[in-house]
């Protein structure tokens, strides 16, 4: 059985009814939206978001979830939709998950317009269900994952980001939505309580150890994922990069920058770049990271008595660093 299956297992009830739920929380009188939003629903990815939701409510809450839980799942879903749906447009990307993207079939003012509606269709499912403490959890992830992108654009121009900034940016890019996925569970159940917050921060530590994962991809010798060195040639500074960066000496470091700034097109030197990041133990270092990330977040796991959402959520933090693309 593969590892997702596993995983979605002590779920695979609540999961069905989700889809169900979302694919009519997305409905419109509009024929041209519904054919979109059908488009959207059927090209759908693993679901970790909702399986996240789901997992953390029963874990917490012995074993039950309520109406809440899946109006946080599908809020959840509407929103991130949203957002990759303009991030295609700002990427100008014409692939998504293996399919075409929306603005590659329907043109970016289509795709924009349809990011729009999703977000307020996620807006108003909080709303006219007096759900605010829900909608709070998602509307500050959003402004975070805004705010790290647009913190990552400013600093990537000079390439000469701290880990501590980088840390910055990943929390807020990638680690933000997975924590808004925990805390909604929790809030769906248990509002108000401390699981709240808690919960929270377990899902920023799988989020924070899921990008570094992503980094260390860019200097992995098989094709997974994506092509190897793409993060380079991009220009995006990922952590090894950063950590062999802090402690090389001037003239390498001239070195390293102009390749990656000026030469980030020619595959020979990109090659040469991956070369001098593992020798100089770029990726022992990032790795390391990774798994303190990952420890520390089912340490705080085991404060839960035993259950198959708690397994579940243990496998979900493992399957993040030892997943293959």
């Amino acid at each position: 059985m593969k590892v997702i299956s596993k995983i979605k297992l002590p779920v695979e009830k609540e999961m069905e009814l989700f889809e169900k739920k979302f694919t009519q929380s997305m409905s419109s009188k509009v024929a041209l939206l519904n054919r979109i939003t059908h488009f959207i629903v059927n090209r759908k990815g693993k679901q970790m978001r909702p399986m996240f939701v789901f997992l953390v409510a029963k874990m917490v809450a012995d074993g039950k979830v309520n109406e809440r839980t899946y109006r946080g799942a599908s809020v959840i879903e509407l929103i991130h939709t949203a957002t990759l749906v303009h991030d295609d447009v700002v990427d100008d990307s014409n692939r998504r998950r293996g399919f075409f993207s929306i603005n590659a079939l329907w043109k970016n003012k289509i795709a924009v317009l349809v990011g729009d509606y999703l977000l307020s269709k996620g807006l108003l499912l909080s709303i006219d269900n007096n759900d605010f403490d829900l909608l709070k959890i998602i509307s500050v992830a959003v402004r975070e994952m805004s705010e790290g992108e647009l913190l990552q654009i400013e600093k990537a121009r000079r390439l000469d980001i701290t880990e501590e900034i980088y840390y910055e940016i990943i929390r807020q890019k990638t680690a933000t939505l997975i924590a808004a996925c925990c805390s909604l569970g929790a809030a769906s159940v248990q509002p108000d309580s401390k699981e709240v917050e808690r919960m929270r921060h377990f899902g920023e530590l799988i989020g924070m150890a899921f990008q570094i994962k992503d980094d260390l991809f860019d200097y992995g010798n098989e094709r997974i994922g994506k092509p190897t060195g793409i993060d380079i040639k991009e220009q995006k500074m990922t952590l090894p990069l950063i950590h062999v960066l802090n402690k090389i000496s001037a003239k390498e470091k001239a070195w390293v920058i102009n390749s990656v700034k000026n030469h980030n097109k020619d595959a020979k030197r990109v090659r040469e770049v991956i070369d001098f990041v593992k020798e100089k133990g770029g990726l022992e270092y990032a790795v390391s990271k990774m798994q303190a990330f990952q420890q520390e977040a089912l340490t705080m796991l085991e404060e839960y008595p035993p259950s198959p959402y708690k397994d579940s959520l243990i496998l979900m933090v493992n399957y993040v660093i030892e997943r293959k693309k």
